[in-house]
């Protein structure tokens, strides 16, 4: 299986660049991992533009053969072991790709929704987009210690 995790926008704030940069060095030791930032799209007339334009230029990029994973607030919660498995489970059911995608600061369209095969939650809380980045792969890297029962995770 193959990983990718894609934001939209860039972050200028480097703890959070070294805090990804880090974990992303750690998961290429259990996964093939693509990691994508990509370029702030132009801002719309209003944030429903905008973020349609993003999906404009996300939905241009996926293939049909991508199992489409969006971070949104209103998505499903896992615990970390529950998460673990749920990475298990689309390993088992031999999916070629997996992609990850942060939206921008206006959330996803309603175009990414309806393509979406599943929405996750990190949190009840809304934290930035730009946060979330560390947080998910954090989240995934431990996710790949508990499949290989490694001692990150203290159950």
């Amino acid at each position: 299986m193959k990983l990718s995790i894609w934001a939209i926008g860039k972050t200028d704030e480097k703890y959070l660049e070294e805090g990804i940069e880090k974990y992303i060095k750690r998961l290429k030791h259990y996964v093939s991992l693509e990691y994508e930032v990509f370029k702030d799209v132009k801002p719309g007339i209003n944030a429903d533009e905008t973020s349609r334009r993003e999906a404009e230029m996300i939905l241009a990029k996926i293939k049909p053969e991508h199992h489409l994973i969006i971070m949104d607030e209103r998505g499903k919660q896992y615990d970390s072991v529950a998460w673990s498995d749920y990475l298990m489970k689309c390993q088992l059911r031999s999916l070629k790709q997996v992609t990850l995608l942060i939206g921008g600061a206006y959330g996803h369209h309603e175009l990414i929704r309806q393509r979406a095969n599943d929405s996750i939650s990190l949190s009840k809380m809304t934290f930035s987009h730009q946060m979330v980045r560390l947080f998910l792969v954090e989240q995934v890297y431990r996710a790949y210690t508990i499949i290989k029962n490694e001692k990150y995770h203290n159950i």
